[in-house]
C-alpha cells in the first residue's frame, strides 16, 4: 500500500516507493509553479499521463501563450558495458522505458526529489523551477559511487501549445551557441529553448521519438498520442561522488545567460522559496503552512500595458485568471494569508478593466482580450472589494479605485448590461437566455445546456443583496457626513429591502422547505436541490429568516455533503450522474449534476457556524467536515494542492484540474475560521 510521510518542519510531502506498483505511482501528480504561470508537473513514477506534464511550460506573454517546451529526458548509465535507465515513457504499446523499476522515494519540497538504488550507486534526481523565470533545473546527486560509469541525458522538446499534441511535421531545428544549444519551433516567435550544462558535453543527434501515450488524456476521450523531438545528447564521464545539472530555460537567449552558475542559483531559490513562504502564523501549524504554499501557486503576474499586477490562476494545468474565480479565491489565497498588497493589484487590475459596468470574466489564453460573458463575476468582485476594506480599512484605495467601480457595476446591472443583464422590477437581477450560460454552472456540449439557468438565479441575487447591503452600511459608516453620503446610505438601503422582500417571496419553497435555483423568466420555478442557496446564508448579509437559514444548511448537509465538499445536485434528482467520466460530452453531462465541488466547504462551514454557533462542540463538527480534504492534500491526486472536482458517488476520486485555486482558497479560509474561533 502506498505510504505518504507526515508534512516535516520543511514542508516536505514524502513517499516511500519500494514494493509500490506503478499504476499507484501514475495517480499521484506533483506541480512546481512560477510567478509567470509556467509550471512544470509530472508524476510520482516520472511519467507524463497527460498533455499538460513536462518538465517546463513557459508563459512567452506572462500568463499568456504557455508553451509545453521541455517535455521530458531519457537519462542513461553505463557502467561496463551495461546500460541502466532511470526515465520512464508509456507509449501507445505499453511502457518502452522503466525507470521507475528503480525508484527508492520520491519527496516534495521547494523542488521535487527521485530516489534511485542501483545497488552500486545512491541516485537522486532533482527538477527546481526558478520563480522569476521560465527556467528549470535539473540535479543529479549521485553518492557512494564504486566505479566509473557514463552518464547521458537526451532531452525530449515539444515545443507546441501546452494545449496540443506534437506529430513528427513540425519544423524543430538546433544549434549551439557559444554556451548552449538553442532548440527553434519555426511557428514560435521569440519561443526558443536554450539547454546547458557546464559538466557536460553536447553531441547532436536528432531524433524523433513516436507515439508517446498520455493514460489520462485518453480517459477524458481527447487524442493522447505524442511524438517528441530530441536535438541530441548530453554526456560525461563520472568517477566519484558529484552533482550535474541541466538547465532549460524559454524565452530570449541574452537574458538567460545568468542561469549557467547552476549549483550556487539552487541553493539561491531553495532559501528564497523557505523565506517567502515563512508564516509566523504557521509556525507550529503544520496543515496552514501546507495550506500556505499550495495557496502561493496560484498568485502570479500579468502584464498590462508594461505594467505588472498581480492575478491569481483558476486552477492547474490548463485554466488562466478567471474573473469568478479570481474573486471567490481572494479572500481564502490572499487576505486570509495577510498578502494586502498582492490583494490590493488583483482588485485595481480588474477594476481598471470594468466595461459596461462588467468585470472580465476570463481573459483569452493566446491575445490576452479580455471576455465579459459571467453574470456574477462581477459581484463577487464587489464582495472581495469589501473583503478587502474590511480586513485592511484601505479606505484611500478603497475610495480612490475600488468605489467608482462598484458603484458603476451596481448601476449597469440595475438599469441594464451585456446579455440582458437588468434588475426586474420586483428589484432582483435577471439575465441571460436560452442560449447563454452566464452563471459558473455553465457546462454545454454540442448545443446541449445541461444546467440552464438563465433569468433569476439564486446565488446571483444573494450576491445582488449583499452588495446593495455592504454599500449601504459603507456610506452609513462613512466619515464623511454630507448629505450626499446620507441619501447614497438610504438609497442603497431602500434597494436593499426591496430585494429582500423579493427574494423570499420568488426563492423561498414552502413545500420543499429551501429556496429554488433558479426561477425563468415566465415564472416557472427550477426547484432542483442544489448547493448555489447556501450562499443565502454564507454571504455577510442574508436577506432570509433565522429559520429559513437553519432550513437551508440543514438541507444542504443531508442531501449533498460528502466528505470532499457539496454535490452540484441531489442524488434523489433523476437528472443525478456520479462520475464524471468518459469523453467531453459525457463529462460535461455530469459536471454540474452530482459531481463533488470542493471549494464550496467553505461557504457551507461558514453557513453552519453561523446557524450552530460558535461552540466547542460546532467547530469540532466543522473541523470533521474540512478533514477529509486537508487530507487529501498530501495524500491524493496532486500532492500538495487539492483537486478541482470529486466524483458524487463513493470512491471519490479527483477529477478535472489537478490543482484548483478557489478549493485550496476555501479550504484555507475555513481552516483558519474554524482554528481561529476555537
Amino acid at each position: 500500500m502506498l505510504k505518504t510521510g507526515p508534512i516535516t518542519g520543511n514542508h516536505k510531502s514524502a513517499i516511500s516507493l519500494k514494493g509500490v506498483e506503478v499504476e499507484s505511482l501514475l495517480t499521484k501528480e506533483w506541480l512546481l509553479t512560477n510567478k509567470r504561470g509556467g509550471f512544470s508537473s509530472s508524476t510520482a513514477a516520472g511519467v507524463n499521463t497527460r498533455r499538460y506534464h513536462g518538465l517546463l511550460t513557459g508563459s512567452l506573454n506572462p500568463p499568456e501563450n504557455r508553451i509545453a517546451s521541455l517535455s521530458c529526458c531519457h537519462e542513461t548509465i553505463t557502467c561496463s558495458g551495461s546500460e541502466f535507465e532511470l526515465s520512464s515513457f508509456e507509449f501507445e504499446g505499453g511502457f518502452g522505458c522503466r525507470g521507475h523499476e528503480h525508484l527508492t522515494g520520491f519527496s516534495k519540497d521547494s523542488g521535487i526529489h527521485y530516489n534511485y538504488d542501483l545497488s552500486w550507486i545512491d541516485i537522486t534526481k532533482s527538477v527546481y523551477l526558478l520563480a522569476d523565470r521560465d527556467a528549470v533545473i535539473l540535479e543529479y546527486k549521485f553518492s557512494n559511487v564504486y566505479d566509473k560509469f557514463d552518464f547521458a541525458i537526451r532531452p525530449f522538446t515539444a515545443m507546441r501549445s501546452f494545449h496540443g499534441l506534437q506529430k513528427s511535421n513540425a519544423l524543430l531545428s538546433s544549434e549551439w551557441r557559444t554556451d548552449g544549444l538553442a532548440v527553434i519551433a519555426e511557428d514560435l516567435r521569440h519561443g526558443e529553448l536554450f539547454l546547458r550544462s557546464s559538466q557536460m558535453w553536447f553531441e547532436k543527434d536528432a531524433q524523433w521519438w513516436y507515439n508517446f501515450a498520455y493514460r489520462i488524456d485518453k480517459r477524458r476521450g481527447q487524442d493522447f498520442v505524442e511524438d517528441l523531438w530530441s536535438p541530441g545528447i548530453f554526456k560525461t564521464h563520472i568517477d566519484n561522488d558529484c552533482k550535474i545539472y541541466l538547465c532549460a530555460s524559454l524565452g530570449e537567449y541574452e537574458k538567460s545567460h545568468d542561469i549557467l552558475d547552476f549549483d550556487p542559483r539552487v541553493t539561491v531559490h531553495k532559501l528564497r522559496r523557505a523565506k517567502k513562504h515563512k508564516n509566523p502564523e504557521a509556525k507550529h501549524d503544520q496543515v496552514l503552512q501546507s495550506l500556505t504554499d499550495a495557496a502561493e501557486q496560484f498568485v502570479i503576474q500579468r502584464n498590462v500595458d508594461g505594467k505588472k499586477f498581480s492575478t491569481i490562476l483558476a486552477g492547474y494545468p490548463w485554466f488562466m485568471d478567471w474573473g469568478r474565480d479570481v474573486f471567490i479565491a481572494l479572500p481564502g489565497l490572499l487576505l486570509s494569508t495577510g498578502k494586502h498588497d498582492q490583494a490590493a493589484s488583483v482588485l485595481t487590475a480588474f477594476a481598471e478593466a470594468v466595461s459596461e459596468g462588467m468585470i472580465p470574466n476570463r481573459f483569452d489564453d493566446y491575445n490576452g482580450s479580455a471576455h465579459y460573458n459571467s453574470i456574477d463575476a462581477s459581484l463577487w468582485f464587489i464582495n472581495a472589494a469589501f473583503e478587502y476594506f474590511q480586513e485592511t480599512g484601505d479606505k484611500e484605495l478603497f475610495d480612490r479605485k475600488l468605489i467608482p467601480a462598484i458603484r458603476y457595476i451596481v448601476e449597469s446591472y440595475q438599469k441594464m448590461t451585456r446579455f440582458g443583464i437588468h434588475a426586474d422590477e420586483d428589484g432582483l437581477i435577471s439575465g441571460g437566455d436560452e442560449d447563454t450560460q452566464l452563471t459558473w454552472m455553465d457546462a454545454k456540449f454540442d448545443g446541449i445546456s445541461f444546467t440552464p439557468r438563465y433569468g433569476k438565479a439564486v446565488e446571483i441575487n444573494a450576491l445582488w443583496y449583499s452588495a446593495l447591503c455592504s454599500l449601504a452600511e459603507y456610506y452609513r459608516e462613512n466619515d464623511d457626513k454630507a448629505a450626499a453620503t446620507w441619501m447614497d446610505a438610504e438609497h442603497y438601503g431602500n434597494r436593499a429591502q426591496i430585494v429582500a422582500d423579493s427574494f423570499c417571496k420568488v426563492f423561498w419553497n414552502e413545500e420543499k422547505g429551501y429556496l429554488n435555483d433558479c426561477v425563468l423568466p415566465d415564472g416557472t420555478a427550477d426547484c432542483s436541490l442544489r448547493p448555489n442557496q447556501i450562499y443565502a446564508v454564507a454571504l455577510p448579509f442574508s436577506p432570509l429568516s433565522r429559520k429559513q437559514q437553519e432550513m437551508v444548511v440543514e438541507v444542504v448537509q443531508d442531501h449533498l455533503l460528502t466528505d470532499y465538499g457539496l454535490r452540484t445536485l441531489s442524488p434523489i434528482d433523476t437528472r443525478y450522474r456520479g462520475r464524471y467520466v468518459g469523453h467531453q460530452g459525457l463529462r460535461d453531462s455530469a459536471y454540474h449534476q452530482g459531481t463533488v465541488w470542493p471549494h464550496l466547504i467553505g461557504p457551507f462551514i461558514e453557513a453552519y457556524l453561523w446557524v450552530n454557533g460558535l461552540e466547542k462542540k460546532t467547530l469540532q463538527k466543522a473541523g470533521e467536515f474540512l478533514a477529509p480534504l486537508i487530507k487529501h492534500i498530501n495524500e491524493d491526486g496532486c500532492l500538495g494542492s487539492i483537486a478541482e472536482i470529486f466524483d458524487g458517488d463513493s470512491p471519490q476520486q479527483p477529477r478535472g484540474c489537478f490543482a484548483q485555486a478557489w478549493a485550496v482558497a476555501e479550504v484555507l479560509r475555513s481552516y483558519k475560521m474554524i482554528n481561529l474561533k476555537s
